[in-house]
């Protein structure tokens, strides 16, 4: 994709429909840099806008998926000794530009997969509680690591995590600061696979994409947004929701297509609308 941001730390392969988002700083356990926060929902927001990308894969290059927030960077602004946090407004200001970064990922039509192998600390439990689905390798290590640092995660974690392993489990981790490996992510649920190693994780995320890619954009963009959208309604709410929802939608070309492949036995192609 031509259209798509200059980013320092971050690159993207597509191959299909499917984009690989490569957070790319291996020599620095692609920490994440002041210019990472504002090229990440960049490059997101692009990918999201086009027609050819219908799912998004985030991983990360060399030993690591990310070390979190690169602390040599952000260390003075978070002990409170530059003039850029002269001021708490301004501070307010950047914290909720750093999480409109993740946002970027929870928001998007396209379905996200995390696929982490190595560390994955702090910003990077972020990160992944934005994804859709996350994966990991044997050897990924986890952790909330804001409460050993002295503060509490301020860019999704406090929210989202809760909601994917239960307040316990989320309430362990934020408070004890502590790692725990991919086999305990699994059984907490933060995880749905763990792979031998990095080349197999990076290799069975591609073709979770690629299975997902081949079914229809509708119904799996359709099936994000409602998802999100029931979070906050009640069962009752949130069926009444659907049936609007697809008694606008049912109507389609990709339905149509469906059914005429099974009817021809083949498999449907499927163009989104």
């Amino acid at each position: 994709m031509s259209d798509l941001p200059l980013a320092e730390h971050i690159s993207v392969d597509i191959t299909g429909h499917v984009a690989t988002l490569w957070l790319d700083r291996p020599n620095a356990l692609n920490a994440m840099a002041p210019q990472f926060w504002r090229d990440f929902p960049a490059t997101v927001e692009a990918l999201s806008a086009a027609d050819n990308v219908r799912v998004i894969v985030v991983a990360g290059k060399g030993r690591a998926f990310t070390s979190g927030i690169d602390l040599k960077e952000f260390g003075p602004m978070l002990a409170g000794s530059t003039p850029e946090v002269a001021t708490r407004r301004h501070l307010y200001q950047t914290i909720t530009e750093m999480q409109r970064t993740f946002t970027s990922l929870a928001k998007t039509s396209k379905p996200v997969i995390a696929a982490v192998h190595g560390y994955c600390l702090g910003a990077g439990v972020n990160l992944i509680t934005a994804c859709d689905i996350r994966l990991a390798a044997a050897d990924a290590v986890f952790s909330v690591r804001e409460a050993k640092l002295g503060f509490v995660a301020d860019v999704g974690t406090t929210q989202r995590l809760p909601k994917v392993v239960g307040l316990g489990a989320a309430a362990e981790l934020m408070y004890t600061g502590k790692d725990i490996a991919a086999d305990e992510a699994l059984a907490m649920g933060l995880v749905s696979h763990v792979f031998a190693d990095a080349d197999t994780l990076h290799k069975e995320a591609a073709a979770m994409a690629e299975e997902i890619a081949s079914n229809s954009p509708l119904a799996v963009q359709g099936a994000k947004h409602i998802m999100r959208i029931g979070e906050n309604l009640s069962v009752d709410d949130a069926l009444d929701y659907m049936a609007v929802w697809n008694s606008s939608f049912l109507a389609s070309d990709d339905i149509r297509e469906a059914m005429t492949a099974y009817m021809e036995a083949r498999d449907p192609d499927f163009d989104g609308t």
